[in-house]
């Protein structure tokens, strides 16, 4: 019953974005996305100690075969690292890239790492989204707390030559004792009783009807119920949503496109946490939220849309929620 409803929902949204697409089809665009990261141990690449970056300004550009630009568009991140940049109509930038053109004040300033290519994603109704894969920056020198890097290894301290080692004289031979009587065996252990299932490593994904049923409260591990909205999306759901509102009010969101995106969003989010082999990760739900408030109506709908595809499973993975105890 709750595929029926999830397929029934997804049609239902379906029916919207075709409305909205004859409606606005006037209005074509083109959004390329992406997040620029502080690369703090300059080692090049993402790592655990690497965190979004805030007022970065990035170009997109494309070039001719003579590498003479013949189009470009600049834009700076938001407080999440994220920009998107959008282009009139829908042309074909399928050869064009993305990079670093200039950086703020801040202790992560210097443009690092080679220009990315730019990745459609999705092309519908005349719209045209396209995703990059992450920019890098960097500070001046290493943080003091990353790991020392195996080029610039530490000299090995000198040793002084030791003096001869002290030698003692030779022990006299201690007197033959008698065997010691044998142990009695040990009782046989107990069998022990057979592992739990491990949820969090299986592949499972729930709609939102799932998650505000009081017999499934005890999933909500990472946040709960009455979490704001705008402490886990950011600035972007604050000024859309007001900070008020809580991760269960968004839940029962629907009509609406923009709540429609806010009930798949917050439901995405609760599956990432739940599920390590879930459709999008942590941060990727959190980026796809902002991307699709940045953009038009008809953006925030597709968004919608992926949500409530990857949280009804994709066809392939079913909700595994057992009532709680």
């Amino acid at each position: 019953m709750g595929f029926l409803q999830n397929f029934i929902s997804a049609a239902a949204l379906l029916l919207l974005i075709l409305a909205a697409a004859a409606i606005d089809g006037a209005h074509a665009n083109t959004l390329v996305s992406g997040t620029v990261f502080c690369d703090q141990c300059k080692d090049g690449e993402r790592s655990l100690f690497d965190y979004p970056v805030y007022g970065i300004k990035v170009q997109v550009a494309c070039s001719d075969s003579n590498g003479q630009v013949t189009m470009s568009r600049e834009e700076t991140t938001n407080w999440f690292g994220n920009y998107a940049v959008k282009f009139d109509g829908t042309p074909d930038l399928s050869g064009c890239y993305a990079k670093v053109s200039s950086t703020g004040e801040g202790s992560c300033g210097i443009p690092a790492g080679p220009s990315q290519s730019l990745k459609l994603v999705f092309r519908m109704f005349d719209i045209g989204i396209y995703n990059v894969d992450y920019l890098l920056t960097q500070p001046a020198q290493p943080m003091s707390f990353c790991p020392k890097s195996s080029s610039n290894p530490v000299p090995a301290p000198v040793t002084p030559a030791s003096p001869p080692p002290f030698r003692l004289p030779p022990i006299a031979p201690l007197p033959h004792l008698p065997p010691l009587p044998p142990l009695p065996p040990l009782p046989p252990l107990p069998p022990l009783p057979p592992l739990p299932p491990v949820p969090f490593l299986e592949a499972t994904a729930c709609p939102h009807q799932s998650w505000i049923r009081p017999e499934y409260r005890c999933y909500w591990r990472a946040v709960s119920p009455d979490t704001k909205v705008s402490v886990v999306f950011g600035l972007l759901a604050a000024r859309r949503f007001g900070n008020d509102l809580t991760l269960w009010q968004g839940l029962q969101g629907r009509g609406d496109p923009y709540r429609t995106l806010l009930r798949e969003g917050i439901t995405a989010f609760l599956n990432s946490y739940n599920s390590l082999q879930f459709h999008y990760n942590t941060i990727s739900v959190v980026q796809q939220m902002n991307s699709g408030l940045m953009g038009s109506q008809r953006n925030v709908l597709y968004t919608a849309l992926r949500f409530i595809r990857a949280n009804s499973g994709r066809g392939t993975v079913t909700c595994k929620f057992t009532a709680c105890k």
